[in-house]
């Protein structure tokens, strides 16, 4: 039964994650540390991994759709934010070991996480409802797309949400995208962040112990949930897909302060 859960928590969290561009990790993180099926550690493992193999899905198939069709890349910046992304990233891991040394006992660190969680999943939602009233910047340095790039990668590696509302907010604001857009620009930046946070995992032997089975299954729902996401996304309106990110934050932010307290 637990592997049931394992399987459904990274599918349906990889579809609402291909479809909204959030990578996954921001709802598995918070839904199996509500659900205590393991450790804080093991538990920003698989979802990095599950987002990692979703994200991959995403990145492929969408490359491969602009090759068929002869499209080419419109937006600036993107490839400066993903090398920031995965430059953040291994910082976010750094970071978040030392916040697990620094306790005893991992319980704390989990919290950290989810507050944080929290707290990003609702200024994603005051910013959605209050977008059209802000003006939004047109980001066109590189080096300040570096930057934001690691701020998103940072948090991301730290959090071990796989992007989530960050990379939303800095893609409406510093390149004025629509949620579509951005969802498909977040993903290609999610790649390589949790890219790069896995390698930094392996290379410095920080893999925690956990059940090769979960680890299939979850890349499994990972790979299945890019799939049908992605499908979803095609079909869906710009309208719709605000209404979910809406929705889906809310949910997120009840979720991460029942982690954080409980």
């Amino acid at each position: 039964m637990t592997m049931l859960v394992f399987f459904l928590v990274s599918l349906f969290a990889s579809v609402l994650g291909a479809v909204c561009g959030i990578g996954g990790g921001i709802v598995m993180r918070p839904v199996l540390d509500a659900l205590q099926l393991a450790g804080i550690e093991t538990i920003s493992f698989l979802s990095g991994c599950t987002v990692l193999a979703m994200s991959g899905y995403s990145v492929a198939a969408g490359l491969y759709a602009k090759k068929k069709s002869g499209e080419k890349q419109s937006v600036p910046g993107m490839t400066p934010l993903a090398v920031g992304a995965a430059l953040g990233g291994v910082a976010g891991k750094l970071l978040f070991g030392l916040a697990v040394a620094r306790f005893a006992d991992p319980a704390p660190a989990g919290r950290m996480q989810a507050a944080c969680v929290a707290l990003m999943a609702a200024l994603a939602l005051a910013y959605t409802f209050t977008r059209e009233k802000i003006k939004p910047r047109r980001l066109e340095s590189r080096a300040l797309c570096l930057l934001a790039g690691a701020v998103m990668g940072a948090l991301s590696g730290f959090l071990g949400i796989g992007g989530g509302p960050v990379n939303l907010i800095v893609l409406f604001y510093f390149f004025g995208m629509g949620t579509k857009p951005a969802a498909r620009a977040s993903l290609y930046i999610i790649f390589f962040s949790q890219g790069a946070s896995l390698l930094y995992t392996l290379l410095t032997r920080g893999v925690p112990g956990f059940r090769p089975a979960v680890l299939a299954l979850m890349v499994l729902g990972g790979v299945a949930g890019g799939m049908m996401g992605r499908w979803i996304h095609k079909k869906i309106s710009a309208k719709t897909a605000d209404r979910l990110l809406v929705g889906l934050m809310a949910v997120i932010v009840a979720l991460s302060v029942y982690s954080a307290i409980s």
